[in-house]
């Protein structure tokens, strides 16, 4: 909490109905909370205790009265879950929870006009919020069960300087910090680059933990391929870090990002059919790297990638991570070779390789912001995944 002004620190005490907060300087408000916070998990603790001694000595209950209250426990678990999508991008971590007709999104942020028309166009409510989610207010972004966020990765990246916390992009995980004290979510769903375990010879990673930690989260975290899981050919390693509320102990045995390795599809499934892309995917004579490409790019149902000075083959059978800046100035292009000639990845073919399906429908927006978006989205069949298996690990308690 050392990254809350004063002003915060009385907000909270105000929402907790703490007495006593005016005029104390940070370090006393900080303490004050924490106590709080210390005494409300003893109480919790010692109601938990006096239900379950009153339910080992009932004696006279019916056998229609138990059945009736196993039924009321069913009806609590069928109710809709709540959730916010941070820096939610093409709203792949919307798309996923709401397929599992159990989460319903409430809130959606990101600080780029691209994604608010990718969001708009395939999302029918208007909960997106545009805008730097460092200048909104806790109190205006809704209730929810379920927080998740892919932020920004650039701070922590091998491609970027790696500032990790001395960058202002990362100052977006202490603002998700002060959301989860303020609003309480039961699950947090965190997505970023694998780098993120290694920056700073791991200091970095261990400051996320220790603060999630504090906060009475169980974390379970793992870096997941795309790949090897979802049978999608794109090599995508990220890290997936899920935080459980300590309370929640059936889910949090239950729990675990453990999942089947899977064969890959062939990059052919991937692919659109030659007669509906547009010759301005295609290199010719008149592109000033025509000579490089044309050298290089030789084999069909095989991923190169054009990096400024060179073209190198991905020799895996898969895609080559697709980046946000692959529609911008002819860095990391993904290339193909067809019967037509040698041509980029034409931006459907992007959200392909990030698993979208074609009911996911791309907006009338350039090519480089379609590229970025692209490049930028959390895999969708990984967090299709991890949805689908907490929600499971939740309404089967």
């Amino acid at each position: 909490m050392n990254n809350y002004t004063v002003k915060e620190l009385i907000e909270l005490c105000k929402k907790k109905n703490i007495k006593g907060y005016s005029k104390k300087k940070k370090n006393e408000l900080i303490k004050i909370i924490n106590d709080t916070n210390k005494e409300d998990r003893k109480e919790d603790h010692k109601e938990d205790r006096k239900e379950d001694h009153k339910e080992d000595h009932k004696e006279d209950h019916k056998e229609d009265h138990k059945e009736d209250h196993k039924e009321d426990h069913k009806e609590d678990h069928k109710e809709t879950l709540k959730m916010i999508d941070l820096f939610c991008g093409t709203g792949a971590f919307s798309y996923a929870f709401e397929q599992t007709k159990k989460v319903k999104c409430v809130f959606a942020n990101d600080m780029v006009e691209p994604s608010k028309k990718i969001y708009d166009y395939n999302f029918n409510y208007p909960n997106f919020n545009l805008g730097d989610i460092n200048e909104i207010d806790i109190k205006d972004i809704p209730q929810h069960d379920i927080l998740t966020g892919g932020f920004p990765c650039q701070p922590f990246s091998i491609a970027g300087k790696q500032k990790g916390f001395e960058d202002e992009r990362s100052n977006v995980f202490w603002k998700i910090m002060k959301i989860v004290d303020y609003h309480k979510p039961k699950f947090i769903i965190l997505e970023n680059v694998k780098n993120l375990t290694s920056h700073d010879n791991g200091n970095t990673f261990e400051i996320i933990k220790n603060e999630i930690l504090s906060r009475d989260y169980h974390i379970c975290f793992k870096v997941l391929n795309t790949s090897e899981i979802t049978g999608i050919p794109q090599n995508r390693e990220r890290i997936y870090i899920v935080c459980i509320r300590s309370s929640e102990l059936n889910v949090i045995k239950k729990f675990n990002l453990d999942f089947e390795h899977i064969k890959k599809m062939p990059i052919s499934h991937m692919l659109e059919s030659i007669d509906k892309i547009d010759s301005k995917y295609y290199y010719t004579k008149k592109s000033s790297t025509w000579n490089l490409v044309k050298e290089n790019v030789i084999k069909k149902s095989t991923i190169y990638q054009y990096r400024r000075v060179y073209v190198r083959e991905n020799k895996s059978s898969e895609c080559p991570t697709l980046t946000a800046n692959m529609g911008t100035g002819g860095h990391n292009v993904p290339l193909v070779l067809d019967e037509k000639g040698i041509r980029k990845l034409t931006p459907r073919e992007c959200f392909n390789f990030q698993g979208f399906p074609n009911t996911y429908k791309l907006p009338n927006l350039s090519d480089s912001s379609l590229y970025k978006l692209a490049g930028n989205a959390v895999s969708l069949p990984v967090v299709n995944l991890i949805a689908n298996r907490l929600i499971k690990c939740i309404f089967d308690n």
